[in-house]
């Protein structure tokens, strides 16, 4: 009785998994803190404390930046298993936090975008080290609550940062936010020397050569690739909330029905309150959602066919996308952005089952990994479509509207697509 006693509960992990929630609460929150408002000040006048770049020229930085961000974890993922889960996560620490720290001082393209991948090249090896502990320092009967708080720590993080800090320290200068996430992140490397432990790996770890195997395996899959790529039209949306999504708001948007709201609020409990609705406040809006109703999403569609739900949420998704061509009112773009959060909730966690699913038996984890592919096609194609599509409409025409019809055309042709894969490439079983 004593042995399992425990046995799936809160108190069943080790001080080494609290260690690595801690990391990623703050390496997120770093994240999230600097993407939440990045797009914006890259694009900000220098007489408004911003670096003036055009949107094109910052299309391309996202468009870089972030897919290495969802392809380095294989290379780093591989090398840790044979190296050393420490080692690597010592690098990724100091690396980001000076590419963190670097941007802060940079007022050159260049050098933004040289500080930025090194940056991402940090994110990029810290991503896979945390879920692979988590994996280690759990078993059966506590991994699902384990990764269930994992996906809530990620969340917290985006929910806090951009919340309270970003626009404290935005109204001092916002070379302030990149110092925020050097210190989140820099902090960590103690953290990591001092109280992280190296979880047991297996004594014979695969050769880092062996990923070239992996990747041909993979990319001989027709029906794998074929899910990957039409998944991918359905994040080429997503990623637009951190770039057109962000200067939509803050050049065509009146934030003052909200501002009114909460302030009013705010004055019960202080003298003249002066909250803001801004740029961070998406992501804020977005992690939110995810926070409050993502326990409840889930046990409604826990039971229901993978596919079929999937398409159900792009379609929630692709709708609220949609309303942003309704209006300017913020009420509304509030409104299509969390609707537009309920329609991820939906279909992402059915697509990670659903790749668990078409996986070959004994390859399940191997495909797991690379489903990543969607993230690297959606962020390589959205930032400089996105950028573009909008100088065009939005800056040229003065269309918003058209902006945003396009991207719900692109969500429809994802969804259509998912149709005819669930019709003609789908497993009958």
């Amino acid at each position: 009785m004593q042995e399992t006693k425990n046995t799936g509960g809160i108190r069943s992990f080790s001080r080494n998994f609290w260690t690595v929630i801690l990391m990623e609460l703050f390496e997120r929150g770093s994240y999230y803190g600097v993407m939440s408002v990045l797009s914006v000040y890259l694009v900000l006048g220098i007489d408004q404390g911003g670096l003036g770049f055009s949107k094109e020229s910052v299309g391309v930085i996202k468009s870089t930046i972030t897919p290495l961000l969802y392809i380095l974890p294989i290379l780093s993922g591989a090398i840790a298993d044979r190296y050393g889960y420490k080692k690597v996560l010592t690098f990724a620490f100091l690396v980001m936090s000076t590419g963190y720290f670097l941007t802060s001082l940079s007022t050159t393209y260049t050098f933004v975008f040289a500080s930025l991948l090194l940056m991402v090249v940090g994110a990029g090896c810290f991503k896979p080290i945390i879920s692979g502990t988590i994996a280690r320092e759990t078993n059966e009967s506590n991994s699902t609550l384990g990764f269930g708080i994992f996906y809530w720590s990620i969340n917290l993080g985006a929910f806090i940062f951009p919340l309270l800090l970003v626009p404290y320290l935005k109204a001092i200068s916002w070379n302030y936010i990149f110092i925020m996430a050097a210190v989140g992140t820099g902090w960590l490397f103690f953290l990591n020397l001092f109280i992280y432990k190296e979880p047991a790996r297996p004594a014979v770890a695969g050769k880092v050569s062996d990923m070239l195997k992996n990747v041909v395996l993979v990319l001989k899959d027709i029906r794998f690739m074929s899910m990957i790529l039409i998944y991918s039209g359905f994040w080429i949306l997503y990623f637009q909330m951190f770039d057109t999504v962000l200067w939509y708001l803050t050049e065509h948007v009146d934030v003052t029905p909200v501002n009114q709201v909460v302030n009013r609020f705010l004055g019960l409990f202080t003298e003249n309150p002066d909250w803001k609705f801004d740029a961070e406040h998406v992501t804020v809006i977005n992690a939110f959602a995810i926070i409050s109703l993502q326990l409840v999403v889930s046990s409604i569609v826990k039971h229901t066919p993978a596919l079929p739900t999937m398409i159900t949420g792009l379609l929630i998704a692709t709708a609220g996308m949609a309303c942003l061509a309704i209006s300017t009112s913020v009420w509304i773009f509030i409104a299509g952005i969390f609707i537009f959060s309920i329609g991820e909730m939906v279909a992402h966690p059915k697509f990670i089952s659903y790749v668990g699913l078409i996986a070959p038996e004994d390859k399940k984890a191997l495909y797991l990994g690379y489903s990543f592919l969607y993230g690297v096609i959606g962020s390589g194609i959205g930032g400089i479509l996105g950028a573009k599509l909008y100088v065009h409409y939005v800056d040229e025409l003065n269309q918003p509207d058209m902006l945003w019809l396009i991207f719900s055309g692109i969500g429809l042709v994802t969804i259509f697509g998912l149709m005819a894969y669930h019709k003609f490439l789908a497993p009958r079983k």
